[in-house]
């Protein structure tokens, strides 16, 4: 009999080590030979911790339990969800980068390779670094960590160019709110990530990679050390990448809290050991990135998903979404929700879909006021606007952004204003410093939204030019998306803001 219970962040702080220690002194008691396997999440946060039962009947999960429910999971009188897969939130998905995470140890080098691990690392091994880097053209991989660039056009600027040492950045600091995918990812599937970067190497003929991981993340940088060595002694990172005389190192550096270092030039600043400061652009770090050299910088969840892509093939992805966005999302659904969690679906499902069917609504009760997507510069979007596809352009039509994909969601007691608020709030919080508009707007937008909800109608105008001037100034997002979350709470909720809607516009 084998036990699986998550090691993921969340269930832990759900319980899941208590409930690992109960079942381990449960068998012992009991004298049941059973092995528990600290595995990734499934991405159903509200069932866990999530305990599953491997024995000659097959798999079955109970949750949520609590320490107390161990007795009674041995005894057999506890109901079973039955297997994962056939849960009507996990069956609707289409599982692709997630496809082994909470099915296997995540340190377990054999378990990676068994369920497809390393397929993909030696096709690539197959092909020039041209062909790979058409394989990810050919997908249409595009960005998952907030502007969703094509993938491959990226790394064929980096291919293309001249220099005699290149790079592949992981970028790892997800900070963002409502965001957890990438933490998901590295606790659960940590090889994936590796043989994404490997690839991304041969691809752009980069020999070193860094990954920049969040320090808010202890467990996935445990995880990811530990997943590394092993990486190292089975020879799929390493001077001699599986017997190909290729070579590839790779490294992590820990971040130090601040959400501009996820900019990818303040990341690039901070790898060098310098201030975390956005870079002016020109040059594009494909052209003079990572001490001055060409530099691929992609998040965990674009890198996790090549190793897939290469395995299936790029077809098996680009005929996975809707319109420019091909393949999977990862939405995190967070906030006011019953069943909050991680859900990798086709792009072209709607928002509404995601929080019905998924979500299963508030978790008040109450009715949905308004959803942010992309973390804390993303728009908010009324439930008028829930039924358009989840897609890059679709999104981009209705001022909405799909960033990172994170949804947030606010019942119907929510204050609009306060939440505008908030978000100048954080961005005068977070600059870096370098830009005006961002250093200094940021600071009068605080001032300008009180004065606005204090009754100065007078200071709408000048709120909405405010905008207009970090969205077209500022150096990079931080600044320039902050009036996506103050504009659409402006416009969608006046009265929030005290005003009549004639006097917002």
């Amino acid at each position: 009999m084998r036990i699986f219970i998550s090691l993921d962040s969340a269930a832990v702080a759900l319980g899941a080590d208590d409930v690992a220690e109960a079942v381990e002194r449960e068998a012992a008691a009991r004298g049941v030979e059973a092995t528990i396997v600290r595995t990734g999440s499934r991405g159903l946060v509200w069932l866990e911790p999530l305990v599953e039962i491997e024995d000659a009947e097959g798999r079955r999960a109970y949750g949520p339990l609590s320490s107390g429910d161990v007795a009674g999971l041995f005894d057999g009188t506890l109901p079973s969800l039955g297997a994962v897969e056939d849960i009507a939130q996990f069956a609707a998905q289409t599982r692709f980068t997630f496809a082994r995470c909470g099915r296997i140890d995540p340190l377990s080098f054999s378990d990676y390779v068994a369920h497809g691990g390393v397929t993909g690392l030696r096709r690539a091994l197959a092909m020039s670094a041209s062909e790979r880097v058409e394989e990810v053209k050919a997908s249409g991989l595009r960005g998952r960590g907030g502007a969703g660039f094509p993938t491959g056009i990226k790394w064929e600027t980096v291919r293309t160019a001249e220099a005699d040492r290149k790079y592949i950045v992981c970028n790892a600091d997800e900070g963002d709110s409502g965001t957890f995918a990438d933490r998901m990812l590295m606790e659960g599937d940590p090889f994936s990530l590796i043989e994404g970067m490997v690839i991304a190497g041969l691809a752009v003929g980069a020999t070193k990679g860094f990954v920049y991981l969040r320090s808010e993340y202890p467990v996935a940088l445990r995880i990811m050390a530990q997943a590394m060595e092993i990486a190292r002694a089975e020879g799929l990172i390493g001077a001699d990448v599986l017997g190909s005389g290729i070579g590839f190192e790779l490294e992590i550096r820990e971040g130090a809290g601040a959400y501009v270092c996820g900019e990818e030039t303040s990341l690039l600043n901070s790898l060098e050991g310098k201030r975390g400061v956005v870079r002016a652009k020109p040059p594009l770090p494909a052209i003079a990135g990572l001490f001055g050299k060409p530099t691929v910088v992609n998040n965990v969840i674009t890198l996790a998903a090549v190793p897939e892509i290469f395995a299936r093939g790029a077809a098996a992805y680009a005929d996975i979404g809707i319109g420019r966005s091909r393949g999977t999302v990862t939405l995190q659904l967070a906030g006011n929700i019953k069943n909050g969690g991680m859900f990798e679906i086709a792009f072209g499902t709607t928002l509404r879909e995601v929080i019905d069917n998924f979500g299963g609504g508030t978790a008040s009760g109450r009715p949905v006021k308004a959803a942010q997507v992309g973390g804390p510069l993303g728009a908010f979007l009324r439930p008028d606007q829930f039924d358009v596809p989840l897609g890059y352009e679709e999104f981009h039509e209705i001022g909405g952004l799909i960033g990172h994909a994170g949804v947030v969601v606010f019942d119907d007691t929510t204050d609009m204003g306060a939440l505008a608020r908030f978000a100048m709030e954080f961005c005068a919080v977070e600059s870096c410093g370098k830009c005006t508009p961002c250093r200094i707007g940021a600071v009068r937008g605080v001032e300008t939204v009180d004065r606005i909800r204090q009754g100065d109608e007078t200071a709408v105008p000048l709120l909405r030019d405010l905008c207009e001037t970090m969205r077209d100034g500022s150096l990079c997002a931080l600044g320039g998306f902050t009036p996506y979350p103050v504009l659409s709470a402006l416009d969608g909720w006046p009265q929030d803001f005290g005003l009549a809607r004639e006097a917002a516009e």
